[in-house]
């Protein structure tokens, strides 16, 4: 069987920096970034364009492809751009920040490329923001109630899609209650593994169980380990009160 590999680095860059004259005229400069950049790309890998111009009217989000390579652009004028990234902050999820700090420079403002890069490190290098109280309650209360519905009579079925609505939500309490960034999809069992490898082992072996085996055991503790620090399973007394503007006259 032939082996399909995406392009290397320097392929992928030379494809950027034909988009980035071609498509994106007039902007000042932008970062490539994504697993293709950094070499661990696959032939499925897309490349992450961040494109700043001086001003638009609004930011935008486009997907295209060029030679066979999907592309995913984020465009943007600083305003815009600052705006995004104070919202990846706010989250805790720091993607946008990461594409500039790893994006390899394109075009022609790269003194001004690599100063917005010295800020976003900065910040990102200070972590993620402490939970809110409500947050952090709000997320002890989808965990506690997920948990609960572990522990009762369900088919294998029902516990596949528990456990695919727990899992997300235990990464984000287990990190950001680490004050680390967090991350979806694969980019979980990552950033599991970087801050303790054997949270991550526990992870997936207890998600593995519930998949695989219908096991629920292994989750539950896990959640109620994970919990713990932040004063548990959450339910009784649980008040979340709505803005008093929610409502049609």
């Amino acid at each position: 069987m032939v082996k399909r590999t995406g392009p290397t680095p320097a392929e992928a860059l030379t494809i950027a920096e034909a988009v980035f004259h071609t498509r994106y005229d007039g902007a000042a400069f932008a970062y490539a970034a994504g697993s293709i950049m950094r070499g661990e790309g696959t032939y499925l890998s897309d490349i992450d364009l961040v494109v700043v111009f001086d001003r638009l009217d609004a930011a935008r989000r486009e997907s295209f492809t060029v030679d066979g390579v999907p592309i995913e652009a984020f465009v943007h004028d600083p305003e815009t751009l600052a705006w995004f990234v104070s919202e990846d902050v706010a989250r805790g999820r720091p993607s946008i920040l990461n594409m500039i700090v790893e994006g390899k420079i394109v075009g022609p403002g790269q003194e001004r490329a690599e100063a917005l890069r010295a800020e976003v490190a900065a910040r990102l290098r200070s972590g993620p923001l402490p939970f809110s109280a409500a947050t952090l309650n709000g997320l002890r209360y989808e965990i506690t109630d997920a948990v609960d519905d572990l522990r009762g009579d369900r088919t294998a079925q029902e516990l596949l899609a528990i456990g695919a609505m727990l899992h997300p939500k235990l990464v984000e309490l287990a990190l950001r209650g680490r004050r680390r960034w967090n991350g979806t999809g694969k980019w979980a069992p990552r950033l599991l593994t970087s801050i303790d490898a054997d949270l991550a082992s526990r992870f997936d072996g207890a998600f593995r169980a519930l998949f695989t085996k219908g096991d629920a055991g292994p989750v539950i503790a896990l959640a109620e380990a994970e919990l713990a620090p932040h004063g548990g399973t959450l339910f009784d007394g649980d008040r979340r009160d709505a803005p008093a503007s929610w409502r049609v006259a």
